[in-house]
């Protein structure tokens, strides 16, 4: 077997790395629910009778069963709010069993195939019928994000980039045991450490992710998230993690949680800018303690020339 086709296997198989953490491939789409016509919801949508119509129909039209909790619908509560244009329900819909997938291609061929069939199909539910819309999420699908950073880089006259973004990391397995709850630098290190030499990290609470797919739910917990740039060394190594990373959800080895996290490209140097942001901030503090001192200075000069602090001079006169 050639190394291509292994590598293309071995993309549709757990890959264990460091902290107990695995990474597992799976499919995921996502869905927005329209209205097939314009019209006026008195009531939001039955959230399960949806989901049941959805199973029944990739069951008996694509011979694909689907475990209800691998399907996640959320309507849209507030009705008076939503505009013309907005869906009444959004989700998505995860497979996990890839197994039958000899090679990457046969695999994407299937994916493709599975939105084309899903995508744009009507739901009769409760008399009312809707129009689905089934998309990739960008960050799963390489082949797109490398198009775009080759057109990026070809018209910026860059090489391709070396750093990746990852953002809705769960905090604690990232965190130290026993230490903090808090992301660490040295655990992150050696995680990332599985895909090449790293020449820059950052590591910081991620508190903005989730919050527009959950602004119903409330708040939510501060410190949950960990967003994660990672700079490789090599060129190549930047790619190679993104292609594993595509298509993937973490887990932990004693949890039955499975993360879902976003992966992308830097487009705005992250790295370059924090530099420059750095000697900004040097170069201002510095601005700052020489204007203080030449302020200080000038105020003790004018505190030794005011007028109650200067002797009047005496002139002898002669007769």
């Amino acid at each position: 077997m050639s190394e291509g086709k292994r590598e293309e296997e071995a993309l549709l198989k757990p890959m264990e790395i460091e902290n107990g953490l695995r990474l597992v491939p799976r499919v995921k789409l996502n869905l927005s629910i329209y209205p097939s016509t314009p019209l006026t919801l008195s009531h939001a949508i039955d959230e399960w009778k949806t989901k049941r119509a959805l199973i029944d129909f990739l069951q008996t039209s694509l011979s694909l069963t689907l475990p209800e909790e691998d399907l996640h619908i959320t309507r849209h509560k507030n009705l008076k709010k939503r505009k013309r244009d907005d869906p009444v329900a959004a989700g998505t819909l995860r497979v996990w069993d890839l197994s039958s997938f000899p090679t990457e291609d046969r695999f994407l061929e299937w994916r493709n195939r599975l939105v084309e069939n899903l995508n744009g199909i009507e739901l009769n539910l409760e008399g009312l019928k809707f129009k689905l819309s089934v998309t990739v999420p960008y960050c799963d699908d390489f082949n797109r994000m490398k198009k775009e950073w080759e057109e990026h880089s070809a018209f910026r006259s860059r090489r391709e980039p070396d750093t990746v973004i990852l953002r809705g990391m769960p905090s604690r397995w990232f965190a130290e045991p026993r230490v903090s709850s808090k992301p660490s630098m040295l655990v992150t290190h050696t995680i990332f450490s599985t895909f090449g030499k790293i020449r820059n990290l950052n590591v910081a609470e991620d508190d903005e992710f989730g919050k527009d797919a959950n602004e119903d739910s409330g708040d939510l917990v501060s410190g949950l998230y960990c967003k994660i740039v990672v700079q490789f060394d090599k060129y190549r190594d930047c790619q190679d993690a993104m292609k594993v990373l595509c298509g993937r959800s973490l887990e932990k080895q004693g949890s039955r949680l499975k993360a879902d996290y976003e992966v992308s490209w830097d487009k705005d140097e992250f790295f370059r800018n924090s530099r420059n942001q750095s000697q900004e901030r040097t170069s201002m503090a510095s601005r700052r303690d020489n204007y203080r001192g030449e302020a200080s200075r000038r105020q003790g000069y004018d505190s030794r020339h005011s007028p109650e602090n200067v002797r009047p001079r005496r002139f002898k006169v002669r007769y």
